[in-house]
């Protein structure tokens, strides 16, 4: 059986740990990217620097959590690639059901919400501290729309051409690149836009930001299936069968 990753959730595993492993995961990958950011902008002031280790730090930390837990749970950390995959498993793909997407989404935004917690309290920083970081200019949500359309694009790809034993190394080092290709520095996860609303640093995003980014984060995720669908299209047999 090959080894599942994002885009091809494991059948077998138990619900519980699943949603265990969503959560943590999350959580896990907010807390680099909330922790990593503190630390940077306590280490420098210089803005390209902050955002080198922002960056490093998340290629670095979600590579590994990817690596660890999709066998567990795919790994999607990450409403919108949940919602695409149920999606396509209502096409006639793999994926989850609607029963567990309603058990993973919430698992990965109290993860998301976790972490950013997490990480305030490493640094000593208020536990809880709305963000002030203001991230609705529309060259932002244009940005959101690209990172989301490109990550689903990556990971359903894979999926498509049996590659996903390469998705630890290629979505970390996709984000990674968003990190710095795109104006809104590429959050393209709902859940960690949630959770990033909950401090106050370098990483964070205000209340009144987070509507338009999910908002857009679900559209990126649509453009993402639909290119998915069009460049990955199946061939047919001559009886009218998807070929092989």
């Amino acid at each position: 059986m090959p080894r599942p990753a994002p885009g091809a959730t494991p059948p077998r595993t138990p619900l519980v740990a699943r949603a265990a492993a969503e959560l943590v995961g999350t959580a896990a990958l907010v807390a680099v990217v909330v922790g990593s950011g503190i630390q940077a902008t306590g280490l420098t002031d210089d803005v390209a620097l902050q955002l080198l280790a922002n960056s490093t730090a998340t290629v670095f930390g979600l590579g590994v959590l990817i690596a660890l837990l999709g066998p567990v749970s795919g790994a999607h950390f990450n409403p919108a690639v949940t919602l695409a995959e149920w999606w396509s498993a209502r096409r006639g793909g793999a994926g989850v059901n609607a029963c567990e997407v309603a058990v993973y989404v919430p698992s990965q935004i109290a993860g998301a919400i976790g972490g950013a917690v997490l990480a305030d309290a490493m640094f000593g920083q208020p536990l809880v501290k709305w963000s002030t970081r203001e991230r609705s200019d529309a060259n932002l949500l244009l940005g959101e729309v690209v990172a989301t359309a490109g990550l689903i694009l990556l990971v359903f790809g894979l999926a498509r051409t049996d590659r996903l034993r390469f998705a630890p190394v290629a979505v970390a080092s996709y984000i990674g690149a968003a990190y710095w290709f795109t104006s809104s520095t590429s959050f393209a996860n709902p859940a960690v836009t949630v959770g990033r609303a909950f401090t106050d640093t370098f990483a964070g995003i205000a209340p009144s930001s987070v509507p338009g980014f999910i908002g857009m984060q679900l559209i990126g995720a649509a453009v993402g299936l639909a290119l998915v669908a069009v460049i990955f299209m199946q061939g047919r047999t001559a009886q009218g069968q998807p070929a092989t």
